[in-house]
C-alpha cells in the first residue's frame, strides 16, 4: 500500500502550466485589491457593495493563495531541502506583505461604521459572513497605521518566519546516531523518537540517551529560534495593546480567561490521579524506586503485540470508524485509498504528525510518522478526525472554513476515542490492557504534559521580557515544568530537558501557547463522547452540524450547540472524571498482574 502521499489535485510540479497561471492571477489581483482600496473605501455611501466586493476580491485571492503555499508547505514537510519549495513559500510570505495594506484599509474602515448590525443584514452575502466582519471590527482596535502594519509584516519575513524556517530544517535534517539490532547507525530524530514505543527497554533507554546527546547539535540554534520568535511577539503584542501574548491568543482563540481559568483548575485538581498512573506504571515496567524515567513515559505494557502493517491500520480505522458513523468511515477510507496520507518514515521528512484541510480543493492531506505500533494507528485516527472536520466545512464559505485553535482538537480526539473504545470491545484481555494503557498514556500527554509545556511557555515569556535565554536557562524551565506537571509520577533525575527543542509548537509567531487547545480539546471531545453514548445515532448529525459552524462561531456559542457550558469548572472535572475511571480500572488491572 502506497504511504506517500500525491498532491497532483493542487499542482503536478512547480513548473506546471497551472502552478505559473497561479502565481501570475495572484500577483494581479493583489494588485487590482490594493489599488481598489485606495481608491473605494471612502466614507459609508454603497457601504454594502464594498463589503461584498472586499469579500468576492480577497477570497479568490486567499483561495489561489492557499492552492499555491500548500503545495509548498506539504512538499517541504516531507523534503526539508526542496529548493523550489522553500522558495516558493519565502515568494508566497513576501507577497502576502502586498496584502497588508488593504486588509489593514478595510479593516479602519469596517470599525468605523456606526451600525454594522444593520448593514450586515442588508445582504446575504453579508449576512455569511456575519462573525467575521464583525470580528475584524472589534480587532480594529489593535491595528497600527497602515505603514506600520506593513513593516512589521516585512520584517516578520525576515525575523520570525526565518527563524521558523531555521528550526524546522534543524530538527528535519538531524541524525542521530544509534543501536538498533546490534547494528550502530544514523537516524532521523522522529524515528530515534519512535523507539520510545518500543518493547525492549533497553533500546527505549539507549534511544532516549542518543536523542538528548544530538539536541547538543542544535541547541544552541534552537535556543537564538525561540528567542528571537518569543522576542517579536512580546513586541508586536504591546505595539497593538494587548495585555500580553496570552492575551492575544485568546482573542484569536475566540475563548474568553474565564473558560481558560476554568479548564486549568480541574486539570490542576485531576494532577494526583494521572501520578498515581505513572507509579503503578513504573512499578509494571520494574523500576524499584517507584518512579518512572522520562525514557519509559510511552512504553507499552502487558504482553499483547500491539504491531499494524500499514494497510492492518487502514482496515482497523475504517472498521472501527465505522461503529461511530459510515460517513465518518467511508472519508477515511477515501483518505488511505487517494492517497492523502504521507505516512513513511524517511530523512528530510519532518517528525510527528499533522493535518492540512485543503478547503480550496475539499480534501485534506495527512502527515504521519508511521512505524507500526499501536500508537501510531491512534495517530493516524486522530488526524483523520482533523481531516473530517475539513470534511464538514467543504460547503461552508472560505473564511468560515478557518476555526480557531481550541475547537481544532475536538474532532481529532473523538476519533481516537472512537478507536479506543471499539478496540476494547473485541481485544482480547491483554490486548485490551494494551489498549486501555496507551488510551490513559495519550490522555497524560494532553492534560499532564500539555500542563508542563503551558507552565514552560508562560514562564519563557515572563523571563524573556528581560532579554534571551540561554540553552541552560531554557533547559531549566523545562525541568522545573516537568517536575511540577508530573509531580511524583517521574523520575526527577531522568527528565527531558529538550522538550523545548523537538516540539515546532513554540517556534510559530502566530500559534503562540499552541498547547493548551490540545487539552481543551481532549476534555471537550470526552464530554461529546459521553454524550453520543446517551443519544446514539441522533447526536450524529448534530455532531456533524457543530464542526460546520465552528469557523463562525465563537467557542462558547459552539459548546452552546450540545448544551455545554465551558466557563464551569465542573464541565470539565466530568470529562477529567471519565479519564480517571480508566485509570482506577487500569491500577485494578495492574494490582491483578503483579499479584
Amino acid at each position: 500500500m502506497n504511504m506517500r502521499w500525491n498532491l497532483d489535485v493542487l499542482y503536478t510540479s512547480f513548473d506546471s502550466p497551472k502552478c505559473k497561471e497561479d502565481w501570475d492571477t495572484l500577483c494581479k489581483e493583489t494588485e487590482e485589491v490594493k489599488r481598489w482600496a485606495a481608491e473605494e473605501l471612502q466614507g459609508e455611501d454603497d457601504a454594502v457593495a464594498k463589503v461584498e466586493a472586499y469579500i468576492t476580491k480577497m477570497t479568490s485571492i486567499l483561495q489561489t493563495q492557499s492552492r499555491l503555499y500548500n503545495f509548498a508547505e506539504l512538499t517541504a514537510s516531507v523534503d526539508a531541502k526542496n529548493e523550489r519549495a522553500l522558495q516558493l513559500i519565502e515568494r508566497i510570505q513576501n507577497q502576502s506583505v502586498e496584502l497588508v495594506e488593504p486588509s489593514v484599509q478595510f479593516q479602519k474602515w469596517l470599525g468605523e461604521i456606526d451600525d454594522l448590525d444593520a448593514l450586515i443584514r442588508q445582504s446575504a452575502l453579508l449576512e455569511t459572513h456575519r462573525y467575521m466582519l464583525t470580528e475584524l471590527a472589534e480587532k480594529s482596535k489593535y491595528m497600527l497605521s497602515e505603514k506600520e502594519e506593513i513593516i512589521l509584516a516585512k520584517m516578520k519575513n525576515t525575523g520570525s518566519h526565518a527563524w521558523t524556517k531555521l528550526q524546522e530544517m534543524l530538527t528535519s535534517t538531524l541524525l542521530v546516531d544509534v543501536t538498533v539490532d546490534g547494528k550502530r547507525q544514523q537516524l532521523p530524530l522522529p524515528v530515534v523518537r519512535n523507539l520510545a514505543y518500543e518493547k525492549d527497554a533497553a533500546l527505549r533507554k539507549q534511544a532516549y540517551e542518543a536523542e538528548l546527546a544530538a539536541y547538543k547539535k542544535i541547541e544552541e540554534s534552537s535556543a537564538a529560534s525561540l528567542n528571537g520568535i518569543k522576542g517579536e511577539v512580546i513586541t508586536i503584542a504591546k505595539l497593538r495593546g494587548y495585555e500580553s501574548a496570552l492575551d492575544k491568543t485568546l482573542k484569536d482563540s475566540r475563548m474568553d480567561k474565564e473558560t481558560l481559568d476554568a479548564m486549568l483548575t480541574a486539570i490542576r485538581e485531576s494532577l494526583p490521579t494521572f501520578h498515581k498512573y505513572y507509579r503503578k506504571k513504573a512499578e509494571l515496567l520494574g523500576h524499584a524506586n517507584g518512579r518512572l524515567p522520562f525514557y519509559d513515559l510511552f512504553a507499552p505494557v502487558g504482553d499483547a503485540d500491539m504491531r499494524f502493517t500499514y494497510q492492518e491500520a487502514r482496515d482497523f480505522i475504517v472498521l472501527h470508524f465505522a461503529s461511530f458513523s459510515e460517513k465518518l468511515s467511508q472519508f477515511a477510507a477515501r483518505a488511505f485509498d487517494n492517497q492523502w496520507i504521507d505516512a513513511e518514515t524517511r530523512e528530510g521528512k519532518r517528525g510527528g504528525a499533522f493535518c492540512a484541510n485543503l478547503h480550496v480543493v475539499g480534501e485534506s492531506r495527512i502527515m504521519a510518522n508511521f512505524t507500526g505500533s499501536y500508537n501510531d494507528v491512534s495517530t493516524l485516527a486522530h488526524e483523520l478526525g482533523h481531516g473530517y472536520h475539513g470534511e464538514c466545512l467543504v460547503k461552508e464559505a472560505f473564511y468560515n472554513s478557518d476555526y480557531p485553535m481550541p475547537i481544532a482538537e475536538t474532532a481529532s480526539i473523538l476519533c481516537e476515542t472512537i478507536i479506543a473504545n471499539a478496540a476494547l470491545q473485541k481485544a482480547t484481555p491483554e490486548e485490551a490492557f494494551a489498549i486501555l494503557e496507551n488510551d490513559i498514556s495519550g490522555a497524560g500527554q494532553v492534560i499532564v504534559d500539555i500542563y508542563s509545556r503551558f507552565l514552560f511557555e508562560s514562564a519563557l515569556f515572563a523571563r524573556r521580557e528581560n532579554g534571551s535565554l540561554s540553552v541552560n536557562e531554557l533547559k531549566e524551565l523545562m525541568l522545573q515544568a516537568q517536575k511540577d506537571a508530573y509531580g511524583d509520577g517521574l523520575d526527577h533525575d531522568v527528565l527531558h530537558p529538550y522538550m523545548w527543542v523537538c516540539k515546532p509548537h513554540y517556534y510559530s509567531a502566530d500559534f503562540n501557547y499552541y498547547n493548551f487547545p490540545y487539552a481543551f480539546g481532549l476534555l471537550f471531545a470526552k464530554g461529546l463522547y459521553a454524550v453520543y453514548l446517551e443519544r446514539g445515532e441522533a447526536f450524529v448529525e448534530q455532531y456533524d452540524q457543530l464542526l460546520s459552524v465552528t469557523g463562525k462561531l465563537s467557542i462558547a456559542d459552539v459548546a452552546a450547540i450540545m448544551d455545554v457550558d465551558v466557563r464551569s469548572v465542573d464541565f470539565w472535572r466530568n470529562s477529567l472524571s471519565l479519564i480517571a475511571k480508566d485509570i482506577e480500572k487500569f491500577v485494578e488491572l495492574a494490582e491483578q498482574r503483579t499479584k
